[in-house]
């Protein structure tokens, strides 16, 4: 049986085939920073996550307005947000992005599951700020030489958020040139969540850049463990897409710190 990162790395494939990342059009970047919004905010730093579906959840929210989503997130106080542009098993589209890259101001992440250059294309013409690449998808070969697409993506002015999920892999990501690290407390094969992950490979942290902790946020006691545990910064999904208060559950995770 294929295991779910084989699985993901597919389904990108399948969707450069279809045409997905053709974009022939281009739009404008946030003119703020991310890493300077992280680095300055006294409160929780949150990148909240538009995403109707998923592969561990399947079906998260009723697909309607992601602007609006999007809005509520911002008002709630998230320093940036993450749009999904896969379209299988995540529902994402780039149409999406594009939607709301021309009504927020906050940096965009362009989440998905990156094997080829073309989506690194992509981000650049839908006016993404930075670009998600998963350190386990060049580990197992499914895209070679990180180093490359890293470098590929500075050339278009986008920063790299480099995602681990084990201690190894973090150390590998610490060796890039990445501009912001994260960890994954879900596991990509398995899909089994544990905020120890961070944890752990926090232990003996000695990194200057920003870490942003990934997955199973549900609230303001999740956000001070990782906080406590050395994260910087907090990507939030799939608590928020399910809440009947988007706006108000960002808000209170933003004040628990």
């Amino acid at each position: 049986m294929k295991d779910m990162l084989e699985k993901l790395a597919e389904n990108s494939q399948k969707a450069i085939e279809d045409g997905v990342y053709e974009i022939n059009y281009n739009n404008t970047k946030s003119e703020k920073n991310l890493i300077e919004q992280i680095r300055s905010n006294k409160h929780a730093s949150l990148i909240t996550e538009v995403k109707f579906s998923s592969p561990s959840l399947g079906n998260i929210r009723k697909i309607s307005d992601p602007v609006s989503i999007a809005k509520q997130m911002v008002d709630g106080g998230a320093v940036g947000l993450s749009v999904l542009t896969q379209p299988y098993l995540f529902n994402g589209s780039p149409d999406y992005f594009t939607k709301i890259r021309k009504e927020v101001q906050v940096p965009l992440l362009m989440k998905d599951i990156v094997v080829d250059k073309v989506q690194i294309d992509a981000a650049e013409k839908l006016g993404a700020d930075v670009v998600l690449l998963i350190q386990a998808i060049f580990d197992k070969n499914f895209a070679t030489d990180i180093d490359e697409f890293v470098s590929y993506a500075h050339k278009k002015k986008l920063l790299v958020l480099l995602e681990s999920h084990t201690k190894k892999e973090f150390s590998d990501s610490v060796k890039t040139q990445a501009d912001i690290l994260g960890i994954n407390n879900r596991n990509l094969d398995t899909l089994e969540i544990s905020l120890e992950t961070t944890q752990t490979i926090l232990k003996d942290k000695d990194e200057k850049r920003i870490v942003i902790s990934e997955s199973g946020v549900e609230s303001a006691k999740d956000i001070q463990f990782l906080r406590k545990c050395g994260a910087d910064a907090f990507l939030v999904g799939s608590s928020i897409m399910k809440s009947k208060d988007i706006k108000g559950l960002v808000s209170e995770l933003v004040l628990a710190i």
